[in-house]
């Protein structure tokens, strides 16, 4: 019973073997989705039959499952889990955890009272026993393995809930006794069967019963622990089977007991002596039949195996079925066990002349009459591997008629070889069967016993069947019957489902296969769902699956659909699909619905009458003759269908079925379809549509004869009167009509044989240019004699035709050339004159001119022409022969210039091949005259090349020897080269045997082998060795696939003759065995060591190992021994799991079971793979502190602490590579997340920097660089050295410098200086660059591991780019208002930007404000108010800038929802602003926004260009801001001052050399969704500054307008487990300096690298402080004093110079700090400043071409101007106004130091912009300077951009409309333009006798009544606006 593992939960025999509990990877259903797409992928059409509709993944093995029909449910048991599922979609609905626990199979369970035991409890694993429903009580019965085997009862519905608790806590008054018995339910040990069923109680009694089986675990044994205890537990209390007591409504203190008194009869114990000999193995229990009939009553049934015996080869297991009683009827009694208890052997073999014997019982299945039973042939026998399983058949009224004839043979005519009494149980102890006297047994005694007939009986003879059918590795069975057939789906336990269709005479007639879960076994139960039998439900070992059981959709034809003889699909003809017949509308009723069993002629047909149509005559119609399966058409909507939506109508005569009559019309000859060129003929598709589907289709044909002499013009008449369609010909007019009439009264022919026609006769061949008059015979022409005919023989080849008679003619004195050897020249006669008309030539004559010049190169082949009949002569050369020249008839002797091969075997038969010249003039020149000395040589005539080439057959020779070859022409000539005949001989072969799949390549040593010209190695004389590669002494192939594991002959057979002496033998062995894979994890690198287990390796000469779908090149493997292979697993493209092929000696490896299983479905066959690899992403390593350099002595002992990142891989410590450059660091400790290796070696110290470098595989990872410093001896001696060195120095300048000691002094003084600032310098640019090359790097990474770009939603982008102020989301309303935070620490930030809003105004004033405001809308809508109404603002002296570009971004807003209309009103203001601008300076125009319009127009470009920004720009600009911010940080900023070591401006550059360590602080922090974290910071940061750095570490995935302030936290350290400090910029150990007390930073508190901090939200705000940077200087500093010369005098002079000079050269950090953020910068730039084919910049080509137009209105040609208006309206105005404000698009906090740095990339882009010369010197600013030399390139990406905006195809205005309009729409209801158009009625209420006098001057306006309109809008708000708002 290993395979029926956990109650009957087939699991693999070997992972259940070989650990309780098999580690599986962690549940993650997400991954199912494309494991899911994968597995279909591979399945491909092999699924045709079945679909795979959803699974649910286990993470631990499956033991049951159960359904809950009426609730829709699958229960679902696996180990320590129990799962509820959805029935239709395999859901999760609830779970249970029921293990691990601590357990002991030798302990009582714990649920027993005073049960002590003294054996330790150890983790146990809870396998599920039984799962099974009990829904008259609600109830789910779970039992598993632990606790003895102890049972629960959950609540249906609910399976994470325990429905009754048991044992049931005792009442106060009455304790509950409760008993082993009780609780020892089920097996206790993983692989021992149980099986359990809820008997229904019968009507009018109590509570369900349980009937439990149960495999013997207890003492004796071998599930009995290997220990010197006789504890048993389990022969008392858990006999083999029973019925117990699930009354949960009555006492339950009953609960589980046996349920009769005495409880021994309603139990069934194997004795103990007995056990050994019937081990009870249980398969299944169910009752039968599952729903009665009324009267009829269900029986009990128990499948089962009486196992064999261990050791005994004698013994076999028999496969059992026992039968118990129900109680019958209302208070009927319940029967007894033992009454009732009978069981019969069921043998499953032979068959079609086979004697095999399936004695094993896997599963069963009852149907309705049968029962199916899959049966295993026992372990070991002969032929397990090929045949191991079998279904049968058994009659369940052959079980009940043998169970009545064994009652009747044993208590009234006993027959002691038909029954017996079970004496192997305890209950069946007492007297055997024997006559009762005087008893007559009634039908219900005979069926189930009686009181008196107490005793289990088990009937002797076994129930034989059939097998129906064989496969190998069955593992379980489901079985429905569908119209005529039987449809079974068998599981396996490769993991397939396969589904076979029976016919009524249990034959097989279809068959298909789909894979489950490749490797996994099938569940031996399988169950239909309740609610839809077209769903089976299956497990295997880690899935859940619910399968339909046929994929009808996948035919497409009624042909396939029906053919495929699958019982579920058919034919719905209406709807013209392959269904299941539910699916099929009307499919009750007669001919709807065709199924499988009526067969493909049932499929409905259809012929149409005429089937050919002349194009020339009319039809009334078309009938149409449909016949097959299809309901009555009359009555229904139908149509003759031809394709391209040309239809006509059809009718019905009336109803008929089989064969039914339609009228069709026929489709216009209008619309028939074109003939194709060169036929006369078009077939045509019609169909009939039938409710608007095509459901019968047939072709008819139209034809056209007039177009036959067109496409045969050669044989225009016989074609025609050949033709298959009624056609006619007409001499006279000579075509080819369909209506004889059309012909005039000339003879005219009635057949082909009576046309006109030539009559081909012979011709000889004529030489080139020779004149020839050619004689032609004609046939039928009486008509055309005397006729002007032509002689054609090709397009220009025309000659006169003289006439003979009527049937004969001459083609007069003809003359034809030719440049070839030999030339054929077709004769065609055709009638003078157009149109080309030609004489019939059925069989075409033709002539053959020649040319004696071509092709003859020597004397052989020029005369051997003859023989063609072309008269040539040699003479110098070939010649044509003239009339009075002799023949000649000799040419010189053969010439034989080469011969090969050069040897062959003694047999002859080699084909001899001689080249040379004059090699005879025909073959019977050279028949006989071939001669290797004295063998003949016979020359092939198919072979024989006229003069060059003779190939001949050797004969043979008595012995070897060498001799010339000669040939005889009638002159002798021979050959250079001696032939020699040999003697081949063959010695031994190697290797000598191989697998019987064949690719050995054997070698054959021997010699002479490389003789003759054919070699051939046959293996068994029939299959050849391909491949062949021989040398003299031996011959390599591979061998050819075997049939059977067996010795077969080795021929070497040369020339086909016999074969090469040798007796040679190669022996086909069986075949390798591949049994595992491990491990099946890889990195996706490859590289892996995957070992391969499994058998007869030996004979693998090579093995390589290829991924499907995403592998890269496949690996060679290496043979390690007979049972070994190893394979680097191959790399692949992604991280997926996919199947993996072997390939052994070249053949693609497959398990012969599987192969044996694929029988069934080929194609699954080719594409099936056993083994799985998933491939996980590489690991990744770093060093312990993440640092990049590492610093080592050399001679000091190295030991590497390295961390890996957290995988799946698995991967063992020998799998791991370390290496120091080129030494091999060894490993000493691998845990899963530290790696620890030491060197032992000393490492070169020539090269200074060694990488560290690990690899995993094919994956390499340089994680840092160790820096190998000097010995300490070598540091002492340098320092000696440069002392002596030092002190020379300075004596021999002493004696040197006499008299000019001053100057010199102050010369070294200089040079000093300059040593300094040359070292300086070089260290800051070497470190500059070294972290440049990390910085770009962990900026990159930091981006990519975080959520993504903070944008700003587009409501608060525009805001704050109309409305510049509101520079921030804090700043968005009028007045700030107060921050809350919340638990996170994060603050809570209301939308409060009035334009976001409501229009707060009390309801009092709403109404008329709401109508005057409409109405001002109105107006503004009003584009000569609007225009009139801006005008007259600009034109007053107080409307201020600020009101003006107020006013545009207002209007902006009002108007967002029209964008059109804007771009309108914004393109009219534009030229008047353009034609003010163009009367001035045109090139000043757009430079400043000093105009409405100019605020617009940014306001415009903003709107426009936001799709760009997001999408293409946001990234490279957020990357760069992350970049300053990065750079920044890594160096000291001073607090108070803002300067900074890195930066871009110089004016923030920190001109001090601060040396500043980084601190590593561990931090703890409860805040924006992480716990703790490691925080970089610098040792001089300020504590404010480093919890800035602390809530951007922890916030970095937040948006910054909900950080926590910095002034909101407080930060602790924990200096010791009973120290802690609060850290503050200031507090009493403050430092005073001249004066000004210092802020505190890390290194004052000295506060150690790894340092333990925690950062809280403090109640109470520190505000002492207020704003660091804005602390007095005078009072406060943090890193620099300020510098006051005057303030120190006591400073030294060379103090005091160095301060002046030194910090200039501090100017290179800009240098480096530019060079690191240089490719953020690039990047940046070039998103700016290119054009996405996919989204180009609509707008701006639309703005660019409207300034082009209105320069060239003006005659502006200039296009420096051109340029200035584009930079000055797009890069100028809204570029450049991003980069210096970035928190216009993103939530971020901009600095005042990231502005400055912002200043000078903006400075950088408008000087890329400019066409200006940039002109500078050594005094201009730094800030230009520093982007000076890559500014030339910018300017060329500038103008290619605007050249490629010139470039693109110009918007239409109704294009450029459809854009804006889209733009609207993208963003409707985003603001309240009734707070907008409040505030522009503001102005208009200030300004309005101004606007009305320009209302009043604008004829327009006066003419439409604006003024008015105007004033009824100020009369509406007039009285309301100001005490609302007040109010407001």
């Amino acid at each position: 019973m290993a395979r029926r593992a956990a109650g009957g939960a087939p699991l693999s025999a070997r992972a259940a073997a070989a650990s309780p509990l098999t580690p599986r990877p962690p549940f993650r259903a997400p991954l199912l989705c494309p494991l899911l797409g994968l597995l279909l992928l591979l399945l491909g059409a092999g699924a045709r039959a079945l679909e795979i509709q959803r699974r649910f993944p286990s993470p631990t093995p499956t033991n049951n499952f159960a359904l809950d029909g009426a609730a829709g449910t699958v229960y679902l048991a696996a180990v320590n889990r129990l799962y509820q599922l959805s029935g239709a979609n395999l859901s999760l609905e609830a779970e249970a955890a029921v293990g691990p626990v601590a357990d002991s199979p030798l302990c009582h369970a714990p649920q027993l009272p005073q049960a002590s035991c003294e054996h330790p409890r150890r983790l146990t694993d809870n396998y599920n026993k039984i799962l099974q429903l009990d829904p008259g009580q609600d109830l789910v019965v779970v039992c598993g393995s632990i606790y003895q085997g102890f049972c629960q009862l959950r609540r249906r519905g609910n399976i994470s809930a325990v429905a009754v608790r048991f044992p049931p806590a005792a009442p106060p008054a009455e304790p509950v006794t409760v008993f082993p018995s009780m609780l020892n339910v089920a097996a206790n040990h993983p692989n021992a069967s149980t099986v359990g069923l809820v008997l229904p109680p019968a009507a009018g009694a109590g509570g369900s019963r349980l009937l439990v089986g149960a495999t013997y675990t207890g003492y004796g044994s071998s599930f009995f622990p290997r220990n010197r205890s006789l504890e048993d537990h389990r022969f008392e209390n858990t006999p083999e089977i029973a019925i117990r007591s699930l009354d949960a409504r009555g006492d339950l203190a009953k609960l589980f007991t046996f349920d009769l008194n005495p409880s021994d009869d309603n139990i069934l114990k194997i004795k103990q002596g007995a056990k050994e000999q019937h081990k009870l193995g249980f398969v299944r229990a169910f009752l039968h039949p599952p729903d009665p009939s009324p009267g009829a009553q269900p029986y009990a049934y128990l499948a089962l195996n009486s196992e064999a015996r261990a050791g005994d080869k004698e013994s076999q297991a028999r496969s059992l079925l026992a039968r118990i009683c129900l109680p019958r009827g209302a208070g009927g009694d319940a029967k007894k066990l033992t009454e009732s208890y009978i069981q019969l052997g069921l043998q499953c073999a032979g068959g079609a002349g086979r004697g095999d014997l399936y004695s094993r019982l896997v599963s069963v299945f009852p149907a309705q009459e049968l029962l199916f039973a899959v049966f295993e042939r026992p372990q070991g026998a002969p032929a397990a591997r090929t045949a191991p399983a079998a279904l049968c058949a058994f009659r369940f009224s052959d079980v009940q008629a043998a169970i009545r004839a064994a009652r009747t043979a044993c208590f009234v005519e006993p027959a002691p070889d038909v029954v017996a009494v079970l004496d192997s149980v305890v209950q069946g102890t007492g007297p055997a069967c024997e006559r009762k006297l005087n008893i007559q047994l009634q039908p219900e005694q005979l069926d189930c016993g009686a009181a008196h007939l107490q005793h289990p009986l088990s009937i002797l003879q076994p129930l034989k069947a059939t097998p129906v059918f064989r496969a190998p590795g069955l593992s379980s069975v489901a079985v429905a019957s569908v119209s005529n057939y039987t449809v079974v789906f068998l599981g396996t336990v490769s993991g397939r489902l396969l589904k076979i269709n029976l016919n009524e005479s249990m034959q097989v007639v279809s068959r298909r296969v789909v894979t489950v879960a490749y490797g996994e076994p099938v569940h031996h139960v399988m169950q239909f769902d309740p609610a839809d039998p077209g769903y089976l439900y299956l497990m295997t070992s880690h899935q859940m699956v619910r399968v339909k059981v046929a994929a009808c959709a996948v035919h497409t034809t009624c042909g396939d659909c029906v053919g495929a003889a699958d019982a579920y699909c058919g034919w719905c003809a209406l709807e013209t699909r392959c269904t299941l017949q539910q699916d099929c509308a009307n499919s009750s009723q007669q001919h709807f619905w065709t199924s499988a069993s009526e067969g493909p002629g049932r499929c409905p047909t259809m012929t149409v009458l005429p089937a050919e149509i002349d194009v020339h005559r009319e039809y009334q119609g078309m009938i149409l003759q449909i016949s097959g399966s299809l309901p009555s058409l009359s009555g229904l909507e139908m149509a003759c269908d031809y394709g391209n939506n040309i239809r006509t109508e059809v009718q019905v005569p009336g109803p008929a079925f089989g064969h039914q009559i339609a009228y069709c019309k026929l489709l216009p000859k209008t619309q028939f379809p074109a003939f194709l060129p060169h036929q006369d003929h078009v077939t045509v598709e019609m169909s009939v549509r039938v409710n608007g589907r095509s459901i019968v289709r047939a072709n008819f044909t139209i034809y056209d004869c007039s177009r036959i002499g067109q496409v045969y013009p050669h044989t225009a008449c016989t074609s025609c009167l050949s033709a298959q369609w009624p056609c006619f010909w007409c001499t006279q007019e000579h075509t080819c009509v369909s209506n004889q009439s059309q012909c005039e009264a000339a003879p005219n022919p009635t057949s082909p044989q009576h046309c006109p026609q030539i009559l081909p006769s012979p011709l000889a061949p004529m030489p080139t240019g020779g004149s020839q008059t050619i004689p032609v015979r004609l046939a039928n022409a009486t008509f055309f004699q005397s006729a002007a005919l032509e002689c054609s023989f090709g397009q220009e080849e025309v000659f006169e035709v003289v006439w003979v008679n009527e049937s004969a003619i001459l083609c007069d004195q003809v003359v034809l050339h030719t440049t070839q050897k030999s030339q054929v020249f077709p004769l065609i006669l055709q009638l003078k004159g157009p149109p080309a008309r030609f004489l019939d030539s059925p069989d075409p004559m033709t002539v053959e001119v020649y040319n004696c010049a071509m092709g003859s190169p020597d004397c052989s082949q020029c005369l051997g022409r003859e023989d063609l009949g072309h008269l040539c002569v040699w003479s110098d050369g070939c010649r044509l022969r003239g009339p009075l020249q002799p023949m000649t008839s000799t040419c010189p002797a053969p010439e034989i210039r080469a011969i090969e091969p050069l040897s062959g075997p003694l047999d002859g038969g080699t084909l001899l091949t001689i080249r040379g010249r004059n090699l005879g003039r025909r073959l019977s020149d050279v028949a006989h005259g071939v001669w290797i000395g004295g063998v003949a040589c016979e020359p092939l005539a198919d072979r024989y090349t006229v003069s060059e080439e003779i190939v001949c057959v050797t004969g043979p020779a008595a012995g070897a020897f060498s001799d010339v070859v000669t040939v005889n022409a009638s002159k002798e000539g021979r050959s250079r080269e001696r032939f020699s005949y040999v003697l081949p001989l063959v010695h031994s072969l190697e290797p000598a045997m191989g697998p019987k799949a064949g690719g050995t390549r054997i070698t054959i040593h021997g010699s002479d082998l490389h003789v003759g010209s054919e070699l051939q190695v046959l293996l068994n004389n029939t299959e050849p060795c391909v491949e062949l590669v021989r040398t003299d002494t031996s011959i390599t192939c591979t061998v050819p696939g075997g049939a059977l594991p067996a010795p077969v002959p080795v021929c070497v057979r040369l020339e086909r003759r016999g074969c090469v002496h040798g007796n040679l033998s190669f022996w086909y062995m069986r075949n390798p065995v591949i049994t595992a894979i491990s491990p099946r994890r890889s990195p996706v690198s490859g590289g892996r060591t995957i070992t391969v287990a499994g058998e007869r390796f030996h004979m693998v000469q090579n093995v390589s190992m290829a991924v499907h779908r995403i592998g890269r090149q496949p690996t060679l493997c290496k043979v390690l021994n007979a049972t070994l292979i190893t394979c680097p697993s191959p790399g692949a493209l992604s991280n997926a799991s996919a199947p993996v092929d072997f390939f052994i000696n070249g053949r693609v490896y497959t398990d012969e079971v599987a192969v044996a299983e694929e029988l069934l479905d080929s194609e699954e066959a080719q594409r099936g793979s056993r083994f799985r690899l998933d491939y996980l992403p590489d690991p990744q390593f770093s060093t312990a502190k993440r640092e990049k350099w590492i610093k080592h002595h050399p001679g000091e002992p190295l030991t590497l602490v390295i961390h890996k990142e957290q995988d799946s891989l698995g991967l063992e410590s020998h799998e791991y590579r370390v290496k120091i450059g080129q030494v091999a660091c060894d490993i000493q400790i691998v845990s899963e997340r530290v790696i620890h290796c030491s060197v032992n070696e000393s490492l070169d110290t020539a090269e200074g920097q060694l990488p560290i470098t690990i690899q995993v595989g094919n994956f390499n990872q340089t994680i840092a660089t160790l820096q190998l410093g000097g010995s300490e001896t070598a540091i002492i001696v340098s320092i000696v050295i440069c002392s002596v060195l030092l002190l020379l120095s300075v004596v021999a300048l002493f004696v040197f410098c006499t008299k000019s000691r001053r100057a010199e002094r102050y010369w070294q003084k200089t040079l000093l200086q300059m040593e300094e600032m040359e070292s300086q310098i070089r260290e800051e640019i070497r470190k500059g660059f070294a972290e440049l090359q990390t910085d770009m790097t962990d900026l990159t990474k930091e981006l990519n591991r975080s959520q993504g770009i903070p944008f700003l939603e587009y409501k608060h982008f525009v805001t704050r780019t109309f409305f510049p102020k509101c520079s921030s989301l804090y700043e968005e309303r009028y007045i700030l208002p107060s921050q809350t935070l919340n638990s996170q620490g994060s603050c809570t930030v209301q939308e409060t930007h009035p334009l976001l809003g409501e229009w707060k105004i009390p309801e009092s004033c709403r109404p008329n404000m709401e109508e005057g405001i409409s109405l001002f809308s109105s107006l503004l809508n009003n584009k000569h108010f609007l225009i009139v109404f801006v005008h007259a603002l600009e034109q007053q002296k107080d409307f201020a800038v600020r009101d003006r570009c107020n006013l545009a971004s207002l209007l902006t807003i009002a108007l967002h929802g029209k964008l059109e209309y804007y771009t309108s009103i914004m393109k009219e203001l534009l030229v008047d602003l353009i034609d003010a601008s163009a009367a001035k300076n045109p090139k000043l125009m757009l430079r400043r926004t000093e105009s409405v319009v100019e605020k617009m127009l940014t306001n415009w470009m903003s709107i426009c260009m936001y799709s760009c920004l997001r999408e293409t720009v946001g990234e490279p600009f957020f990357l760069l801001l992350c970049a300053i911010k990065q750079q920044i940080n890594k160096g000291s900023i001073d607090a108070i001052t803002g300067k900074a070591r890195y930066t871009l401006n110089e004016e923030w550059l920190l001109r001090e050399n601060i040396e500043a360590k980084p601190r590593n602080l561990n931090v703890s922090f409860q805040g924006c969704g992480m716990d703790s974290l490691s925080v970089r910071a610098m040792d001089t940061d300020t504590l404010t500054q480093v919890k800035e750095k602390i809530l951007e570490a922890f916030c970095k995935n937040v948006p910054y307008s909900q950080w926590p302030r910095a002034e909101d936290v407080d930060l602790e350290w924990f200096a010791s487990s009973t120290q802690s400090y609060i850290l503050r910029d200031l507090d009493d150990t403050s430092v005073v300096e001249d004066g000004r007390k210092k802020l505190n930073t890390l290194a004052h508190y000295k506060i150690p690298e790894g340092a333990s901090l925690a950062m809280s939200l403090t109640d109470k705000k520190d505000n002492t402080l207020g704003r660091v940077k804005d602390l007095d200087t005078e009072k406060y500093f943090h890193l620099v004093l300020p510098t006051d010369e005057l303030a120190e005098p006591k400073k030294s002079h060379r103090q005091s110079h160095r301060k002046k000079v030194l910090p200039e050269i501090y100017l290179t950090r800009l240098l480096s700090t530019k060079g690191t953020l240089q490719k953020f910068l690039d990047d940046l730039f070039k998103a700016i400043l290119s054009i996405r084919e996919d989204k180009p910049p609509l707008a701006v080509k639309y703005f660019f071409d409207f300034l082009e137009e209105q320069a060239e209105r003006r005659g502006i040609s200039d296009p420096d101007t051109l340029h200035i208006w584009k930079t000055n309206s797009l890069p100028l105005r809204f570029w450049v106004n991003i980069l210096k404000n970035p928190q216009f698009v993103f939530d971020i906090d901009k600095t005042d130091h990231i502005d400055a740095c912002l200043s000078v990339i903006a400075q950088a882009f408008i000087d890329a912009c400019s066409i200006s010369d940039l002109q500078l010197g050594k005094d201009s600013p730094t800030n230009k300077l520093l982007y000076a030399k890559e500014i030339p390139e910018y300017r060329k990406i500038v103008q290619r951009y605007y050249k490629q905006i010139h470039d693109m195809t110009p918007l239409s205005e109704q294009e450029m409309n459809a854009h804006l309009a889209e733009e609207s729409r993208k963003y409707q209801n985003e603001f309240n333009t009734n707070v907008a158009m409040a505030e522009i009625y503001k102005y208009a209420k200030r300004y309005r006798p101004q606007i009305m006098t320009a209302l009043e001057a604008n004829p327009t306006a006066r003419r439409t009544q604006l003024q008015h309109k105007f004033e009824l809008v100020v009369a509406l708000m007039e009285d309301n606006i100001y005490e609302c708002y007040s109010e407001a």
